[in-house]
């Protein structure tokens, strides 16, 4: 089960403190997509997210680190490339504005909660409140920092840095990668609109 990657879209060079949108080959990736599409998302590419802490190291990671919840519980990843050519990503760099500080707090979070391990159960949950069924402790269940899918790692991360990417009072967690995907598909557009508007 392969699919064909997008090009990657950053627009400006990616730094410590971004996020990505990524796909994900494979059963894995069609899990995924099947998930979000109970959700209530629509099918697109991607399928993961994850945020971008720098640390590059000269002898394991030339190209520095990202964070993120995976199954194992080592979030800690080395970036392939440099982040702006990740295959298929798109980047949260000049979509989401953010301070020095801000950056800062986001990687000290991110690299704190490395070992949150990815639960597929939430998907259950979002599920759940998508169609809205009450169920006991569900709330806090989506909310929890201590399991999480990728999505909620990145929304959670940058909620506790005072970086809040929904604005539409949704419960605290409630986001999926193709949720997050487009936000910044959204907000990219807008900004390229713009930019083509001020050319003479």
């Amino acid at each position: 089960m392969s699919k064909s990657l997008p090009a990657p879209v950053a627009l400006v060079r990616p730094q410590p403190g971004d996020f990505c949108c990524v796909p994900v080959s494979g059963v894995t990736g069609f899990g995924i997509e099947a998930g979000q599409w109970l959700d209530g998302d629509k099918f697109q590419p991607y399928d993961h997210a994850e945020v971008f802490t720098g640390g590059a190291s000269a002898e394991d990671a030339p190209y520095g680190y990202t964070v993120s919840a995976y199954p194992d519980g080592k979030g800690l990843k080395p970036l392939p490339c440099p982040p702006g050519e990740l295959p298929g990503s798109l980047w949260s760099s000049g979509a989401v504005k953010l301070t020095q500080g801000q950056r800062r707090a986001i990687c000290a979070w991110a690299q704190s909660h490395e070992d949150v391990r990815y639960s597929f159960l939430d998907y259950g949950a979002l599920v759940l409140r998508r169609l809205h069924i009450p169920a006991p402790g569900l709330r806090g269940f989506i909310a929890s920092s201590e399991h999480m899918i990728c999505s909620q790692f990145v929304d959670t991360c940058y909620a506790a840095c005072g970086v809040h990417l929904f604005d539409d009072g949704r419960w605290p967690g409630y986001v999926t990668p193709a949720m997050l995907a487009e936000l910044l598909q959204a907000r990219i557009a807008v900004i390229r609109r713009r930019r083509t508007a001020a050319q003479p």
